[in-house]
């Protein structure tokens, strides 16, 4: 297959459909000798030898990697008492089974590569052998091909030395016939190519690694790939701009960074080259991601189509990315993740050691831009009972979104007060049907009325609705956003504007929302919790959960009063069982209408914020 692309202007910042990424910056790839500085020896891919022996002599010393390497070791023995992998699909995706193949190459391989026992190569080979053998890796779900190009091409390479002539090509075989043929196929047609988000770092990502595998004896597929891949990551990569936030939300963050550090670290101990990918703005800040959207209950602040109480788990990615950009504060972050749960296999090829001396500083208050905004607030951090908030901004359209502009977390005391309820089963008819007017619209959790938004006659927001932060404020006892909700609105209010902030020393939180409502409508403010709710008076509410107390306070309007209403939803939805929300209801709002809620947790010996001041949010 000849080489169809000699010199490409390759774009490593895009600004797409979105103003807020940054413009397009141009640079100039020779792709006619892609190969050129290839390294034809196995291993290439992720951890060369050179760099094994490097680890080698550091886990004599350092206490972490000696707790990673046991616990990969306790891994890899355990893939090696399961049975062997079967294709076996769920609804249309065989994913599942890519990724146990994925998981078990990485642990099988690399205690193979430490050791030298030869029980783990041999288990290794025969579950590659098995997925070699499977009819295909469902390309029509590509995503299950990609991680599957990946499992093989790594084991292909990290196995290569003990793999007989006759194994070696069957594998290869696998990997072409299942894996890279398809893609090349794909990338004439594929919709992932031109993709924002995670199907194209991982589609990508997998390609380049199977790719990169047999470019010695088959370099016909890396030279088409590697030019594919590098011309529409940027589309992806372009995401995290401009300074690191992504709009999936930080479960899907960590499956698409996950595959950018597979991709680029593919290239660049393969080529020796990421041909500029590095550079794109955004990517070098994105591991602050999950540590800010972290709360101190662990649990992630959950957007789009996060899991349910989705929690900060280790993520291999932190080391490959503050190896690339020397930041000690992604390492800091990871290491105290594995002190806690066990390390991967992953951990270990991208291992950095603990940073030395004092923590590295963090802001309590953090402020994501981009197309997807994020605005995350505390009290403290490394205490469990901090008190934290967190609200998104940004476009409903956004892949995985939800109707939940201006939505809000909140944690204090140890629980999560303020929740998300996370994302629905996928194989529902429709779930992807997100156009104005879409079925994904009508399940629970994906629409307006499950989260902690406003409602206006009852309707969600509209799905093609954008917002953005029109202020942000970080002081030492405070902090505060206001965010411009009128788009999501329109069909009631000539302006909607929310304010949460922060407040009396960082112990309690105001939600204070602000309407010119043109069309007599009922308004309902609402808050999604887990607690038991109590109304002590017209407007007190008592939440407890856990053993712990908060107190919900309305401030304004004083005619208003609080109700409570169920989350719970039947099958085939999820249910929701316990879960109730907190409501305000204005059943005739029209013109001017202000809504501020106080939000206290109840501290130490009963101590408990019971009133602020409240002003028009243009006086914040």
């Amino acid at each position: 297959m000849a080489n169809v692309c000699r010199f490409i202007a390759l774009v490593v910042a895009l600004s797409c459909c979105h103003p807020a990424l940054a413009p397009a910056k141009e640079v100039t790839v020779d792709f006619s000798t892609v190969l050129k500085t290839l390294d034809k020896n196995h291993p290439r891919l992720m951890l060369k030898d050179k760099d094994l022996e490097r680890l080698k002599r550091l886990y004599a010393k350092d206490k972490v990697l000696q707790k990673c390497l046991r616990d990969v070791l306790e891994d890899a023995d355990a893939c090696a008492e399961k049975r062997m992998l079967t294709y076996r699909k769920i609804g249309p995706r065989l994913l599942r089974v890519s990724r146990e193949c994925l998981h078990r190459i990485y642990a099988l391989g690399l205690a193979y590569r430490w050791t030298g026992d030869r029980k783990y190569a041999e288990k290794a080979v025969e579950n590659l052998l098995a997925v070699c053998a499977f009819k295909d890796w469902n390309p029509s779900h590509f995503l299950d091909t990609a991680e599957m190009s990946h499992a093989v091409g790594l084991g292909y390479d990290w196995l290569y030395s003990y793999l007989d002539v006759k194994t070696r090509e069957k594998i290869k075989a696998g990997l072409i016939k299942n894996g890279l043929e398809p893609g090349l196929r794909a990338y004439k047609k594929a919709w992932w190519s031109k993709s924002e988000f995670n199907w194209n770092q991982v589609c990508n990502g997998g390609l380049l690694t199977g790719a990169l595998a047999i470019a010695e004896s088959d370099p016909a597929y890396a030279e088409q790939i590697i030019p594919a891949a590098v011309q529409s990551l940027p589309r992806a990569l372009a995401s995290y701009g401009p300074d690191g936030a992504w709009g999936e939300g930080p479960g899907y963050w960590s499956y698409a960074t996950h595959y950018t550090a597979y991709g680029l670290a593919a290239l660049q101990t393969a080529l020796g080259t990421d041909f500029g990918l590095l550079q794109i703005k955004g990517l070098a800040e994105s591991g602050n991601f999950p540590i800010y959207t972290t709360g101190p209950t662990g649990l992630f602040l959950n957007l789009a189509d996060c899991g349910e109480k989705s929690s900060r788990r280790p993520m291999p990615c932190m080391f490959w990315l503050a190896q690339v950009y020397r930041n000690p504060l992604f390492a800091e972050s990871e290491h105290a993740e594995i002190a806690k749960r066990d390390a991967r296999a992953q951990h270990v090829v991208w291992y950095m050691p603990a940073p030395e001396g004092k923590p590295v500083p963090r802001d309590l208050d953090y402020y994501f831009r981009g197309h997807v905004e994020i605005a995350v607030f505390r009290s403290a951090w490394n205490d469990p009972q901090a008190l934290f908030v967190g609200v998104k901004a940004g476009y409903n359209q956004v892949n995985h979104g939800h109707l939940d502009l201006g939505n809000f977390e909140l944690d204090a005391l140890g629980v999560r007060w303020a929740r998300d309820l996370g994302s629905e089963n996928y194989n529902l008819p429709g779930y992807w049907d997100g156009k104005r007017g879409g079925r994904r619209w009508n399940y629970y959790r994906l629409n307006s009325k499950s989260h902690s938004v406003p409602l206006l006659d009852g309707e969600d927001q509209d799905p093609l609705a954008t917002s953005k932060f029109i202020k942000f404020e970080s002081k030492k006892s405070s902090a505060f956003v206001l965010v411009d909700l009128t788009s999501a609105y329109k069909k009631f209010a000539n302006k909607v504007t929310r304010g949460i902030a922060i407040l009396e020393d960082r112990r309690a939180v105001l939600v204070q929302d602000e309407f010119d409502i043109e069309k007599t409508c009922e308004l309902i403010w609402a808050m999604t919790t887990d607690a038991k709710i109590d109304i002590k008076e017209k407007d007190t509410a008592v939440l407890t959960l856990g053993g712990r107390k908060l107190i919900a306070r309305i401030l304004s309007p004083s005619v208003a009063g609080f109700s409570v209403a169920s989350a719970q939803q039947k099958p085939p939805q999820k249910t929701n069982k316990g879960v109730s929300r907190l409501i305000v209801r204005l059943p005739n709002a029209k013109g001017s209408v202000r809504v501020a809620i106080l939000l206290s947790p109840v501290w130490k010996a009963g101590e408990v914020v019971t009133k602020v001041q409240v002003k028009p949010l243009e006086q914040w």
